[in-house]
């Protein structure tokens, strides 16, 4: 029985089964490597995959990474419930971005923001994911240009 007190015991929500089947499908690898990587029995991980049993969080960590996976990312997603992006992305560079993205974060804002951290309102939240993407797009633009002009 998971111990309430450790998170990582806790078991993850429905539709993880399917994101690390997912994981274990595309990484080209065998179940078998996988599970020996990520130190699960190789029955705990039939049974994780087929739904009969949930992961733990650190098993689910082990899994992905042993996958070849962006586990941080994938997880994230998973528990916003986007579980068809985190299938998607775990393996792309968006997934890499968004990984390093959302571990530098924190820091990011307790470094620009200071003791303005506190004045920090939710309801911004989607205008100010909206400016990141904008400010990426234009990124992405201008690199493209820059890779046109030196091509001449």
């Amino acid at each position: 029985m998971p111990d309430p007190a450790c998170p990582a015991e806790i078991p993850l929500d429905d539709g993880l089964d399917r994101l690390l089947l997912s994981a274990v499908t595309a990484s080209g690898r065998s179940r078998q490597d996988i599970g020996q990587e990520a130190r699960i029995h190789k029955d705990a991980l039939r049974r994780i995959l087929e739904g009969k049993r949930a992961a733990t969080l650190d098993e689910a960590i082990r899994i992905l990474s042993a996958s070849g996976a962006k586990p941080h990312v994938a997880l994230a997603l998973q528990l916003l419930g986007e579980t068809g992006k985190a299938a998607e992305w775990m393996y792309t560079d968006l997934g890499s971005f968004l990984e390093i993205f959302l571990q530098e974060l924190p820091e990011a804002l307790e470094a620009i923001l200071g003791c303005q951290l506190h004045e920090v309102r939710p309801r911004w939240a989607k205008g100010a994911a909206h400016r990141v993407a904008s400010l990426l797009a234009e990124h992405i633009d201008d690199l493209e240009r820059r890779d046109t002009l030196y091509a001449r």
